[in-house]
């Protein structure tokens, strides 16, 4: 009798070749600097409100501005991206948010920090498109939750680096010298980008094909289409400044209303006749998003310094602790995906994650305590968020999935900018802590129900019967290197609206 003999499965991080990982890292490091360069601004909004003699809604503004162009960034580099390249929209992204990190340090007011941060906004909206796709186009099908977690490590490793500048270098040098020391890493991450490879997927459905996508025909399909979507894009734009400052004092309900019927015109358009509902759901889920995880990111070292009266070493200590355990929580995420699927995952961990909310806000006098509440709570709720990019991406077919991921993921990512404004305005009738408790326990039950039981898609069979799947794995490229895809569907036919995530049909 003869013992059978049984094949192992290798391990998973043995698919994942040099040229890949050397790929990943140089993606990974982008978005670490792009951590680095966007939490500056929350850590130093105390001094910089002090400078200027700005309220408490004015600073938390700051923080806002880097959303307000984030729709328009994400949209023009993720085309970008669909059209040249994923490679060319990631240094082209990295190299206009440091710039705009740069200027923080030189402005002089208000108005000049509030544009710098505008710069900010397009870049990192472009570097989110950009990496995430080119992460997850690059790696193997059955492994491109862990992709998308472990990419997304990078932001909160980068919040933690600018906590660890903070704590040497304002203190005895001002908030300024911490714009200046943001764009010296971006020589590192240009240098390792210098040869990277393109996205697996991209090159073999786009750029083996000698066929460059226009993810925004549908917009300009015409003159007077053309000119109408121009005027949206100024008013959704105007609009949006003038909410977010001092212009649209006392008419920011209606300025609201203007920026979202211009940015759900766009949306509609894009998602054609039969795929409008997703795009909308997608937005909405993403803005929902924001609005529970973005309070406690902007707000949380001013609620340390104010309200529970830390000093910088102590503000710096819990940041660590709320970094790592974001950082931790993304790695998690990865491999929960992977296991159990990106909605299960997404949904089980939110509501683990509720239960550490309130406690978070109810520890005053034990730093150590509220550092490891802080670590559980953030790695459950922000920590998941690493599976975001899969989850809206595999939404959409290469041909469109930059773009279509830099608009909706930086549509609904202006919940990031009225995030802290409406923690600021809650804190006027209860203390920030209990505003930001709140804001995060409500807002994570709704996300919760969104991506839980899956109402983007739900939505959009109330008039596409034809289920949209999930194109990561619907169109993943064989890899010579990993075993063949058995479950893959038939390849669709590009510009057929009755074929699942085709482009709409002008």
């Amino acid at each position: 009798m003869h013992a059978a003999r049984t094949t192992r499965t290798p391990p998973w991080y043995r698919e994942i070749t040099r040229q890949k990982r050397k790929s990943f890292f140089a993606a990974w490091i982008g978005y670490l600097l792009d951590g680095f360069d966007f939490v500056l601004i929350t850590l130093v909004l105390t001094e910089i409100a002090d400078d200027f003699g700005l309220s408490t809604v004015e600073s938390a503004s700051l923080v806002s501005g880097a959303f307000i162009t984030r729709w328009l960034g994400g949209a023009l580099l993720g085309a970008l991206g669909d059209r040249s390249g994923r490679k060319s929209a990631m240094v082209a992204s990295i190299l206009l948010y440091s710039v705009g990190t740069f200027a923080c340090g030189f402005a002089w007011d208000y108005t000049s920090l509030f544009t710098a941060r505008l710069l900010i906004g397009m870049g990192m909206a472009g570097e989110y498109s950009a990496s995430a796709t080119y992460v997850l186009e690059s790696w193997p099908a059955r492994l491109r939750n862990r992709a998308s977690g472990f990419l997304i490590s990078g932001f909160s490793l980068g919040g933690v680096l600018a906590a660890e500048v903070y704590e040497h270098v304002v203190p005895g040098h001002g908030w300024r010298w911490l714009f200046y020391i943001g764009l010296f890493p971006v020589a590192v991450a240009l240098w390792v980008r210098r040869a990277l490879p393109e996205a697996d997927d991209w090159q073999e459905r786009v750029g083996s094909a000698g066929v460059r996508p226009n993810p925004f025909r549908p917009l300009f399909a015409g003159r007077r289409r053309a000119a109408v979507n121009t005027v949206l894009a100024v008013a959704a734009t105007g609009a949006l400044f003038a909410v977010f400052t001092p212009l649209g004092t006392g008419a920011v309900p209606v300025l609201s209303v203007v920026a979202a019927a211009c940015l759900a015109a766009f949306a509609v358009q894009l998602g054609g006749r039969r795929r409008w509902p997703l795009l909308l759901a997608l937005c909405v889920t993403v803005f929902c998003a924001f609005l529970y995880s973005w309070p406690v990111q902007a707000l949380l070292p001013t609620y340390l310094k104010t309200e529970l009266g830390y000093t910088p070493q102590q503000v710096s200590d819990a940041l660590y602790f709320a970094g790592f355990g974001t950082m931790a929580g993304c790695v998690a995420a990865g491999f929960l995906g992977d296991r159990f699927g990106t909605r299960r995952a997404y949904g089980c961990t939110l509501l683990v994650g509720v239960a550490f909310v309130f406690p978070v806000f109810a520890v005053r006098d034990n730093p150590v305590g509220l550092g490891v509440l802080l670590f559980l709570m953030l790695a459950c709720m922000q920590g998941i968020s690493g599976l975001l990019p899969k989850y809206i991406a595999g939404h959409f077919p290469t041909e469109h999935r930059a773009a279509s991921l830099g608009f909706t993921y930086n549509v609904g990512a202006l919940g990031g900018a009225v995030a802290p404004v409406l923690g600021a305005r809650l804190a006027s009738s209860m203390s920030l802590g209990r505003s930001l408790a709140v804001l995060t326990f409500a807002l994570t039950l709704v996300v919760i129900l969104l991506i839980g039981f899956d109402v983007p898609r739900r939505l959009n069979r109330l008039l596409d019967p034809v289920p949209v799947p999930d194109h990561l794995l619907a169109e993943a490229v064989p890899r010579a290197d990993t075993a063949p895809e058995n479950t893959a569907p038939e390849r669709e036919r590009p510009g057929d609206p009755e074929r699942p995530g085709c482009p709409p049909v002008t």
